[in-house]
């Protein structure tokens, strides 16, 4: 069991890492195509390969959904969430772009109450307070650089509480495989629509014409790493249990700091670290709260 839990451990932390691998590269084509459209093309790729895996395992019943406007709502929500933080680390350094999507979890305790009904715990707020903390200090030398544009990982954020929250809402409905499939595939169909849209607009930066090889090439590569990190996740749950896997998140702001660093030269100052470390100490904290409430009554029932 011990073995179990450790591999466990080193699954979610290479899953993890991951993550920020791929963000990092496409951080590097920022200025050469549309933010957009990047996060059209990754999700292209994505859609297709779990789409041919679908169609393997299920055939075609896999690829009937029973509540489609469920699973176009969360395609809505990872598209939304994806193009908000595609176009932060477009322009801001790669760590703290990162840090502030670390709200995600903390913003889902707070709307699963209105939601889903939930209760929401004085420790949920408490956490809430401390995060808003930190955001106000990573925010606060970037607004003056960047105006509103810092707040894209925010909004970012708040579409992965979102995205949580609907996954919660559509446990059951299907296998994991198609879950990902219906997702992916709506949000390269919102992505496609989003991008041609902002085409149109006129926009400098959200203008595109045909990808050179490298985009293209790029966004495959982060379309196999995220898929290589899910998976490297799944295994890290399914050996180590959600709860002990979860501060292992953390590893991705530590990954995107050095890769920022290394690869971007953008050093994060004390302003960053100092609400990065707040937002996930709330973060921490939160879910160790939640570990208290869940373990809780299960000693009480054994007296």
């Amino acid at each position: 069991m011990q073995q179990d839990d450790r591999s466990g451990l080193l699954f979610a932390l290479a899953g993890f890492a991951c993550l920020s691998v791929g963000d990092a590269v496409i951080k590097t084509i920022s200025g050469e195509w549309s933010p957009i459209a990047v996060a059209a093309l990754r999700f292209t790729f994505g859609a297709v390969g779990l789409a041919i895996l679908l169609g393997m395992r299920e055939g075609v019943a896999g690829f009937r959904p029973s509540h489609p406007w469920l699973q176009l709502g969360r395609g809505f929500c990872l598209a939304m969430a994806t193009l908000g933080f595609f176009s932060a680390i477009f322009v801001m350094p790669l760590a703290e772009a990162t840090a502030l999507v670390f709200l995600a979890p903390i913003l889902t305790a707070l709307l699963s109450g209105p939601l889903l009904g939930e209760k929401v715990r004085p420790a949920v707020w408490i956490a809430s307070v401390a995060a808003f903390v930190g955001v106000l200090v990573i925010l606060r030398p970037n607004v003056a650089a960047l105006g509103v544009t810092a707040f894209l990982p925010v909004g970012a954020a708040f579409f992965m509480a979102l995205l949580m929250i609907a996954n919660r809402a559509a446990a059951g409905q299907g296998s994991v495989l198609s879950m990902q499939a219906y997702m992916a595939i709506s949000a390269a169909a919102i992505l496609a629509v989003a991008a041609f849209i902002g085409r149109a607009s006129g926009i400098e930066i959200l203008q595109f014409g045909w990808p050179d090889l490298s985009i293209v090439l790029r966004c495959a590569v982060v379309a196999v790493t995220a898929s290589t990190a899910h998976w490297l996740v799944f295994m890290g749950t399914t050996r180590a249990g959600a709860a002990s896997i979860a501060p292992m998140t953390y590893v991705q702001l530590l990954v995107a700091s050095a890769l920022g660093w290394w690869w971007f030269d953008d050093s994060p100052d004390l302003g960053t670290l100092a609400g990065a470390a707040i937002i996930i100490g709330a973060g921490l904290f939160l879910w160790q709260q939640g570990r208290f409430s869940r373990i809780a009554p299960a000693k009480s029932s054994k007296r």
